[in-house]
């Protein structure tokens, strides 16, 4: 072999390595960028469903407190309606006192009061109704005034039991069933 030969295929090889090296590092930059671009894809998209994710959980808990805002809303405007209803029944029972009938209902409420405690029970009433408690009651009538709606309130003769027949005492008891009646 001549020295011309030997500087040719070296010079040959040479190339060829040069070929082989270049392609090899555009093989390797190819797969970099392919990686790198996977890589901000992913950041991308962790990043989209983590945005999608809060504003989601944003909306969701906007609506709860809509909802929320909505059922104080509605419970506040029934317990209004319902105080109001509430009112009214209690102006009807007042206005029901200035009736021909209530001397009647009076007179069956001193009747079961004194069946329930005896004889000798202690009647009494509003000072509007001092005169009929009287007739009614006879010397078992107190006097002193109580500040109620109307009917009685009647305690034993020793003072260890007493029943209140009284309009307020009536509609507090019934207030649930009346409340269910008006939200009808």
């Amino acid at each position: 072999m001549t020295l011309d030969r030997l500087v040719e295929e070296i010079r040959l090889r040479a190339e060829e390595e040069l070929r082989t090296q270049s392609t090899r590092q555009a093989a390797e930059e190819a797969a970099v960028a392919t990686d790198r671009d996977a890589r901000v894809a992913s950041v991308r998209d962790q990043t989209q469903r983590a945005s999608e994710r809060e504003i989601a959980q944003e909306r969701a808990h906007r609506l709860a407190s809509a909802k929320l805002q909505a059922r104080k809303l509605v419970y506040e405007a029934d317990e209004t309606r319902m105080a109001t209803a509430l009112g009214e029944t209690r102006q009807l029972l007042s206005d029901y006192t200035d009736s021909d009938e209530y001397p009647k209902v009076l007179k069956r409420m001193v009747a079961y009061a004194t069946g329930a405690l005896g004889k000798a029970t202690r009647i009494l009433g509003r000072a509007e109704d001092a005169s009929a408690l009287k007739k009614l009651a006879g010397a078992a009538f107190d006097p002193t005034p109580q500040s109620i709606l109307g009917g009685v309130v009647a305690e034993s003769a020793d003072g260890s039991r007493r029943l209140n027949l009284s309009f307020d005492e009536l509609l507090r008891l019934r207030e649930d069933r009346v409340r269910q009646l008006l939200s009808s």
